[in-house]
């Protein structure tokens, strides 16, 4: 298998399939595309991407492209990697929050975009400030169903989803005590930072 990912920095849609390829041990490829590069990166892309859009998964002869379709292949290529809560109601609410996600959040997402070199203190938005909350309620809600330690018990596809948004959270100095947090989001966002994928991630990142 071959994953076709962007700038390590930048790119939130590389990352959460990266990570949810990682959990299933497999072996595979990675190739990185620079973007931000006018001269060169929609080029570079086209050579693996249908959409003209990283990130980009190669099966043999089978090329899925977007990350919740390339999370969801690899949930059925992988079964024993527990990519989705085994339990029915979990799944479903799980494949909710990762679709929220995926189709929501669109002021964070415009506002703070990842970048994991950087460290700062904004005064979000009212637009963010709704995201915001919106999130540390989903994650709140989630945990306390789930007991944790991530949002249904056991790593999901949907901590992938969600780990660039603890990146901007860290990046952005963003208070969540003050959206509605008892504590649960912020030890929660802590956690995704730390599990061994993220930080290899992230070293790879700082280091480009």
């Amino acid at each position: 298998m071959e994953l076709v990912v962007g700038t390590k920095n930048w790119s939130t849609w590389s990352l959460r399939p990266w990570l949810a390829l990682k959990r299933t041990g497999a072996p595979f490829k990675e190739t990185l595309v620079q973007l931000r590069e006018i001269e060169t990166s929609t080029a570079e892309i086209l050579k693996h991407s249908p959409s003209g859009l990283v990130p980009v998964l190669k099966d043999g002869e089978l090329v899925v492209w977007d990350s919740l379709a390339i999370c969801e292949y690899l949930a059925e290529r992988f079964p024993s990697a527990r990519l989705w809560p085994e339990d029915q109601d979990l799944r479903a609410l799980a494949r909710s929050a990762a679709a929220e996600m995926h189709g929501g959040f669109g002021a964070l997402r415009r506002e703070c975009a990842m970048d994991l070199k950087l460290r700062t203190v904004i005064e979000p938005s009212p637009e963010v400030s709704r995201d915001v909350r919106r999130i540390v309620q989903l994650w709140s809600q989630a945990l306390e169903r789930s007991g944790g330690p991530f949002l249904f018990g056991h790593w999901t596809i949907a901590d992938a989803f969600y780990a660039p948004v603890a990146t901007r959270f860290r990046t952005y100095g963003i208070d969540l005590a003050a959206h509605g947090d008892s504590g649960a989001a912020q030890e929660y966002a802590d956690a995704l930072l730390a599990t061994p994928e993220f930080l290899e991630w992230e070293a790879a990142a700082v280091a480009d």
